[in-house]
């Protein structure tokens, strides 16, 4: 069991004991600390707050206890219920609300939950923001008000659909092309709010959908982090069904990742790559992903006269430069689109629009279009840590060994060799050490991910 505290919000297994993991004190807690941050940012009389959750079954619990903490604190809270992660960054600036909460997870097991903070742009906080955060819920100086200043507390529904709308109005979203096309796709939704998002989208689309773990009652009937090796039940029915692909999305439907016509991976990390290869082939422009993603949309942006930037990895991260280096999209390669024509937050419905256009005007199969991109090969491992490990000393001496390889620390290390890197770090949501690969074979970058595995465990 764990609490993770971290500039992206707290984080922990649901149950147990105060401040070990995440239970209804923490969550009071964190709330109250992000609701007098937000009162010290304005000075408005009056603040709202839009607040939804995924289909965690602890969601409904951890919501109410927030959405209590902060009416306690005087601050108004639309609280819109099961809902996706970029459906509240839209929602905020939809309603012109101050910040947001979203009570989501994201892609740990059901066990877990936890609270994702948004400024009024409906954009996560940065470092800065959710350190002040931090050290108000360590100093625990709440005040909170008086009888007749409590908050008002609304239910309202319809964000989903608002959200799509949004949606179907981008430019390069081509709805005629994707009518007519006539596709069919799986969705597996592992039994959360992309369940009911991506089908009404697709719905919306003309896109017959057959949909598998769509029923939003956060019973997980998988490990909901979308990789190869939790995708068999779905890779299955694509081929049974003769569709077109396949879509998954995570539990609060920030990542997607597609599944070919014939059962194979289209690969987390194109999805991005896709996407992007759609928008730079309209609008000229540059990209960003984080120092985990693939080297393919350096690649693709190049094809398009583009140029590709790196970032420590974390949104708000990718975000910040983003908009320094004026990206037209970007994202991370765990499947995250960011398209700032719509929002700056990783956004699958979007994602999903975009990609359908993409193979509707190409009037290829899903396949085809994987392989007209670059094969790189990734190996995603992890080494769990216990408490007592000094992850930075650990990634220190690592750094020292391969000093001649000019290693990038802005976040972990990364190394790249002639025609392969290793990217090493600390997880932000996770008690682990991250170790992603590429290479030009899946072989080699198993082989170099072995490597570095038993390099961290000599050290420990």
């Amino acid at each position: 069991m764990a609490l993770i505290k971290s500039i992206s919000g707290i984080r922990g297994t649901i149950g147990g004991v105060v401040n070990e993991n995440l239970t209804p004190v923490n969550a009071v807690k964190f709330a109250a600390a992000y609701g007098m941050w937000l009162k010290g940012q304005n000075q408005k009389k009056e603040l709202s707050i839009v607040l939804g959750r995924d289909a965690r079954i602890s969601g409904e619990m951890i919501s109410n206890l927030v959405a209590n903490t902060l009416t306690g604190l005087g601050i108004h809270v639309t609280d819109i219920g099961l809902s996706t992660t970029p459906t509240v960054e839209v929602a905020v600036t939809l309603d012109q609300a101050d910040g947001g909460i979203i009570i989501t997870a994201s892609h740990n097991p059901k066990e877990w939950n936890a609270l994702k903070l948004l400024n009024e742009k409906g954009e996560f906080l940065n470092a800065a923001e959710g350190e002040k955060i931090l050290k108000i819920a360590e100093e625990e100086t709440f005040v909170f008000a008086e009888v007749d200043d409590l908050g008002k507390y609304e239910k309202k529904e319809g964000y989903i659909k608002r959200h799509i709308e949004e949606v179907l109005k981008l430019a390069l979203v081509d709805v005629e092309a994707i009518k007519n096309a006539g596709f069919k796709v799986v969705v597996d939704a592992v039994n959360s709010t992309g369940g009911i998002a991506i089908p009404a989208l697709l719905e919306q689309l003309g896109v017959a959908c057959i949909k598998l773990y769509c029923e939003p009652n956060g019973h997980f009937p998988h490990n909901p982090e979308p990789l190869k090796e939790h995708l068999t039940d779905i890779s299955a029915l694509v081929v049974k069904e003769k569709a077109d692909f396949g879509i998954v999305v995570d539990p609060d439907v920030d990542r997607l990742a597609i599944i070919c016509e014939d059962g194979s991976m289209f690969g987390e990390e194109y999805t991005l790559v896709a996407c992007a290869d759609y928008v730079l082939g309209r609008t000229k422009g540059n990209t960003v992903s984080n120092l985990s993603s693939s080297r393919a949309l350096w690649d693709i942006t190049l094809k398009h006269d583009g140029k590709y930037q790196a970032s420590a990895v974390g949104e708000v991260n990718v975000v910040e430069v983003m908009k320094a280096s004026d990206a037209i999209i970007g994202g991370e390669g765990n499947g995250g689109i960011i398209y700032p024509a719509s929002h700056y937050g990783r956004d699958s419905l979007v994602g999903v629009a975009l990609f359908l256009s993409h193979l509707a005007q190409l009037k290829i199969s899903c396949k085809t279009l994987r392989e007209s991109y670059p094969d790189y090969y990734m190996s995603k491992s992890k080494i769990e840590l216990t408490p007592q490990i000094n992850v930075d000393e650990i990634l220190e001496k690592i750094a020292q060994k391969f000093s001649n390889e000019k290693p990038n620390c802005i976040d972990g290390i990364k190394i790249d060799f002639e025609t392969e890197w290793v990217h090493l770090r600390k997880s932000n949501t996770e008690p682990i050490i991250r170790i992603y690969t590429e290479s030009v074979s899946q072989k080699k970058a198993d082989e170099l991910a072995q490597k570095f595995i038993v390099e961290i465990k000599e050290l420990l």
